[in-house]
């Protein structure tokens, strides 16, 4: 018989539409959904909405148990230190953190509350699977309460080289928090081996063949990258429905012969400003290719309360609309920028209808949109433009590395991607699709989850 699973993360899986709940997208939901169905699992988190306490309910074969936060608890524990210390230091710091006492408190005592949670609805067979930046502290306090409980973390963000780690005035905690699982996942070696000499670095842990020895017990630390629903973006792009879209993208478009697309959260992690100056500088280096190029941005609005995220759309919108005064013409409008949230068989015709994706993060634990692309490229063609310093680029060495910090060879790389003759586009393309389709969502979900936990420290 197989465990019962008890997921913890930061929000439920479901939303409230009306007076009946609505399952939510996203990656992590695809794949645990059936999990959690199939072996009486249950989720905890918060509902999404500030003062509201629910009670708990069952829904989709899942029994969910809400986390209330107040308005202040989601001023300081999820805007604040979740948002502007926790998840800016883990992207290589590239915003200033902001560390403040009393957000450290209110993390603190959010992170309690899911302990005292899981811990009061587990019993000693079942298998605690704690999720990502928000409940770092987590895995720890259910140890300290329930020492003889099966628990396991997975971080979906970068972990940071330990010289950036050591700024964190709570280091310490954090990384005892964190190692109170029995084990500990990460998108990618880099990030497993920073937490290693992290974890060395700043408590008593020390390192062992398969991870760390902490307080008498055997942690193993893998390496372990997640995936999406494979079929399920394939389904959709095959579609008779998806083909129709596709055409009519392209007309309102005016039709040109290539389209590169970029589709991101509106986050400064993403690198959508300095594609843009990419962009520019492509076209100033070939105005020949101007008229029959067009570059469509989706930018996904995220966390438009916090000042740095106001700032950076401002700043990507008023980069859009020069580039679009200076390159364009009366009827060549070069950037087509969509701030809006799109249905995932929006963002599939969009996948379709596109010649070359660019993802151009700074910094990213895996980026999924460039999985996403791949899963949907049913015809087996586009090019896919990706950052070295995201997780992907470790698995989908196919795709067009390039360094998003450097602009002109960006352009270049670009252009390099326009050009790419169709068979060689085809022979990357059909490479990638084969990986992805290899390691999806479930496949991860499962080997997560198995008594064999994968690939060890190294």
């Amino acid at each position: 018989m197989q465990p019962r699973v008890i997921v913890a993360a930061n929000r439920l899986p479901v939303r409230r539409v009306g007076d009946s709940w609505e399952r939510s997208p996203g990656g992590l939901v695809s794949a645990l959904t059936p999990i959690l169905q199939q072996n009486n699992g249950v989720w905890i988190g918060w509902n999404g909405v500030a003062d509201e306490d629910w009670e708990p309910f069952h829904h989709g074969g899942i029994d969910h148990l809400p986390i209330a936060l107040s308005a202040q608890d989601v001023e300081d524990y999820y805007l604040g230190f979740s948002n502007e210390t926790v998840w800016p230091l883990f992207h290589d710091a590239l915003r200033t953190p902001d560390y403040h006492r009393h957000w450290w408190r209110a993390y603190r005592d959010v992170n309690r509350r899911f302990a005292e949670a899981i811990v009061a609805e587990a019993s000693a067979s079942d298998l605690i699977w704690i999720h990502d930046y928000q409940l770092l502290l987590v895995p720890g306090m259910v140890r300290d309460l329930a020492p003889h409980l099966n628990i396991r973390f997975f971080l979906h963000i970068p972990f940071p080289p330990v010289e950036l780690f050591a700024r964190l005035p709570w280091r310490s905690e954090v990384i005892d928090g964190i190692a109170g699982a029995d084990v500990i996942g990460f998108q990618t070696p880099r990030g497993m081996r920073n937490f290693l000499a992290a974890a060395t670095a700043f408590s008593d842990a020390t390192p062992s063949e398969n991870g760390l020895l902490k307080a008498g017990r055997l942690v193993h630390v893998v390496s372990s990258p997640i995936s999406i629903d494979t079929a399920e973006f394939a389904r959709i792009a095959s579609s008779d429905e998806t083909a129709e879209r596709v055409r009519m993208i392209r007309k309102d478009l005016g039709d040109p012969q290539v389209i590169l697309l970029g589709a991101d959260r509106l986050d400064y992690t993403k690198g959508i400003d300095v594609r843009f100056r990419a962009f520019e500088a492509m076209l100033e280096e070939h105005p020949e290719i101007a008229e029959r190029t067009k570059f469509v941005q989706i930018g996904v609005p995220s966390r438009s309360t916090i000042r740095d995220y106001v700032e950076m759309k401002e700043e990507i919108e008023q980069i859009a609309g020069r580039i679009n005064s200076t390159q364009g013409s009366r009827h060549y409008v070069p950037i087509h920028y969509m701030y809006e949230s799109l249905s995932i068989e929006e963002l599939v015709a969009y996948y379709r209808a596109a010649d070359v994706m660019v993802v151009t993060p700074f910094a990213d634990g895996m980026n999924l949109v460039s999985k996403e692309f791949i899963a949907s490229r049913v015809d087996d063609d586009g090019v896919l433009l990706l950052s070295e310093f995201a997780g992907a680029a470790q698995e989908l060495t196919e795709a067009v590395l390039v360094n998003p910090f450097h602009i002109d060879g960006m352009a270049q790389k670009m252009m390099a991607a326009i050009e790419m003759e169709p068979e060689e586009r085809r022979r990357r393309m059909k490479s990638m699709r084969q990986i992805v389709s290899d390691h999806d969502v479930h496949r991860w979900a499962k080997s997560a989850l198995a008594s064999d936990v994968g690939s060890t420290a190294q």
